[in-house]
């Protein structure tokens, strides 16, 4: 897995730098509603902004790929992350900083998708190894930016944003430097698309039923995943901005541990869709535990960094499946998974938000519980459909 060309190389590092930008801003959610007086809800809006255009931005990730290539698209969301996180530091006001982070996220898709797309059809060991790389890259990104943004939000909350902008100017140069002009050309045997791609490609895509049950699924689980993200901070209300990037820095180091190691394991032991179902029942009961026990500190930061090994090995799993789900060029296919995938990101940070003000701070964990269970239920219901993913060639 470890012999790849070196513009997998070049993707993996940027990838790195490009998800530390989801870590980097938990820590500093509650200074962000102190400084710009804003509600949790308001402040979970920076979530649903930066998921709602990610989601619709994914279904022309592959046009504009197949128009410009894989190298200029990335270089392209990076500059677009670099611009509006910089702005989004500089800006006084809560909607003005939701509408930046709205910005993030369109670059966000264009690097995001693309990335996947160019370490599993440049890679020289599979698609398996691949998207366990690319997972790796997510894992390490997540868990060193909670570090980075409470060490930066404990100078001033305008800090993550702009270390965001700063690693991101490093990404854009790696990727100049690394990555060579033909990037989608042949490699070791792989034949690139030349083909392009149309703005219907991921509406086309799907008809196949396999591919929407992964993206429905992950819509589903994406309630409590970013229930846990958004809110979680605000029912910690114990702890300082170091000690925020200390908890998520735990989620993340698990989230990146169990996506490498643990679960290909899991895989090749149960297969996908039964160890699916048991990571999102499990992660599902933590969430329970949350609503239960949300008053007492010790039980939050344990569901929450417990949550990071269920996340990292189900992350991988889905990722996976989708990949081997449909007969579709995997750009199309991961462009129209990540769509249906980023709308239950969108909903449930600002959902959680509201339910904490109209009931309790319990609400939100119950409702974020009961969306993963459904996912669990619904992937199971339609396990005739997915059971392929196992038997796909190359998986």
């Amino acid at each position: 897995m470890l012999s790849q060309p070196r513009a997998v190389w070049a993707v993996f590092f940027a990838g790195i730098i490009a998800f530390m930008g989801l870590g980097l801003v938990d820590p500093i959610l509650k200074e962000i509603a102190v400084k710009l007086e804003a509600t949790p809800s308001q402040v979970s809006l920076l979530f649903t902004s930066y998921n709602a255009v990610m989601a619709v931005a994914m279904l022309i990730t592959g046009t504009v790929t197949s128009r410009i290539g894989i190298k200029k698209t990335l270089l392209l969301g990076v500059v677009i992350i670099a611009i509006f996180s910089f702005l989004g530091g500089m800006s006084n006001n809560i909607w003005v900083l939701v509408g930046l982070r709205a910005g993030w996220g369109l670059g966000n898709a264009f690097f995001v998708a693309t990335a996947l797309t160019a370490i599993v059809s440049l890679s020289t060991s599979g698609v398996a190894k691949a998207i366990i790389l690319y997972e790796a890259a997510i894992g390490l990104g997540i868990s060193v930016g909670p570090l980075a943004g409470g060490e930066l939000g404990s100078i001033s909350w305008r800090g993550p944003f702009m270390g965001v902008a700063t690693l991101m100017v490093i990404a854009f140069i790696a990727i100049l430097v690394m990555m060579p002009r033909n990037a989608g050309a042949p490699a070791a045997g792989v034949k690139a698309p030349v083909k392009k791609t149309s703005l219907l490609d991921p509406f086309r895509a799907m008809k196949h039923r396999s591919l929407v049950v992964f993206g429905l699924t992950a819509c589903f689980y994406n309630f409590g995943f970013f229930t846990l993200l958004a809110f979680g901070p605000f029912v910690l209300e114990g702890l300082n901005i170091h000690q925020l990037g200390y908890v998520f820095l735990g989620w993340g180091l698990l989230l990146a541990i169990t996506s490498v190691f643990m679960a290909p394991w899991l895989q090749r032991k149960f297969g996908t869709v039964k160890s699916m179902a048991a990571m999102l029942t499990l992660f599902g009961l933590t969430l329970l535990a949350m609503a239960i026990w949300t008053d007492k500190q010790w039980v939050i930061i344990a569901a929450i960094i417990f949550a990071g090994a269920l996340l990292g090995n189900n992350n991988t799993l889905i990722t996976t499946g989708v990949m081997n789900a449909a007969p579709v060029e995997r750009s199309t296919a991961s462009a129209a998974y990540s769509f249906l995938r980023f709308v239950g990101g969108a909903i449930a940070p600002y959902f959680a938000g509201k339910l904490a003000e109209w009931f309790n701070p319990h609400v939100p964990f119950y409702v974020g519980a009961g969306f993963v269970i459904l996912s669990v239920l619904f992937i199971l219901a339609n396990h005739k459909h997915v059971k392929h993913v196992d038997h796909a060639g190359g998986h």
